[in-house]
């Protein structure tokens, strides 16, 4: 692999460090004042939408929302200017999450009604992960991930086959108990069935014919069944995936901002850039 010597300012490689990794004191504090204005922001925007709250407070919801704005503009461009190549952080996961947490304050100007998702600043919680990136958290957390991918084409076929048979009972209930009984068409049938299979029951339609009831028996207690086998599938393959070697660091590439580097790295197993420069 051919490495890169480029050396980046070392203002930049600072600011990098205290931005994008959590194993410095100040990337630590940074991360957990950052969480802390982002659970900020969504009370704010919860309180907001209570009427009574805003028109009695209105003003500081607006101002503080506002300075908030600001203060996550300014963290993005700030991520933004210290990697190398900024569309690596621009169309990621969280980059596109930051990018949507911030826009729609400034949509206010221009439209109404987007105020409200800034909520989606809450999926930037999920930084919590890289704070608390140790061992017993992150390898647990990448166990748990490599069981559900491993069992995500068995749960797609289970699910395939209680959509059939939802659209089977659906009809079935449908042609026994009729429009009479609520069961005004088959997608309403269907949309029962699912109901009284996930066990949720609103109750908002029942059968009341023997026949029809005794349907919906069978379909009450299979459902107990239908959501133990997901459970099942991603219990065993949990059980057979052995814990991964995880790096127990957050060191982040400051050309290409990958992360899931190994704690003696010295080089980005993904561009070959240094990752400690001196």
């Amino acid at each position: 692999m051919s490495t890169t010597t480029t050396v980046s300012p070392k203002w930049k490689r600072k600011l990098h460090e205290i931005i994008y990794e959590a194993d410095t004191p100040e990337g630590k504090l940074f991360d957990v004042i950052l969480l802390i204005l982002i659970l900020f922001s969504v009370i704010l925007v919860m309180l907001e939408s209570v009427e009574s709250l805003d028109n009695k407070y209105h003003n500081f919801f607006d101002q503080a929302e506002w300075a908030i704005t600001i203060l996550f503009s300014i963290e993005y461009f700030l991520r933004i200017i210290t990697i190398n190549k900024p569309s690596r952080y621009i169309f990621s996961f969280y980059g596109i999450i930051d990018l949507l947490s911030t826009v729609p304050k400034y949509l206010s100007f221009f439209l109404t009604g987007y105020h409200a998702l800034v909520a989606v600043r809450a999926l930037r919680l999920l930084r919590v992960f890289r704070i608390l990136k140790v061992t017993r958290y992150l390898g647990e957390a990448r166990g748990l991930s490599s069981a559900l991918k491993a069992s995500r084409a068995k749960i797609a076929v289970f699910l395939f086959a209680v959509i059939i048979l939802s659209f089977i009972m659906g009809t079935l209930m449908y042609l026994v108990e009729g429009a009479e009984s609520g069961f005004t068409s088959i997608p309403v049938s269907v949309y029962w069935c699912i109901v009284t299979l996930t066990t949720v029951g609103f109750g908002d339609i029942a059968p009341i014919t023997p026949f029809g009831q005794l349907i919906a028996t069978f379909i009450m207690v299979m459902g107990y069944g239908i959501i133990a086998v997901p459970t099942g599938i991603v219990t065993a393959e949990y059980s057979n995936t052995s814990k991964p070697k995880t790096p127990i660091n957050t060191q982040s590439c400051a050309n290409c901002n990958e992360s899931k580097h190994s704690d003696a790295a010295k080089f980005c197993h993904q561009c070959g850039y240094h990752l400690h420069e001196k």
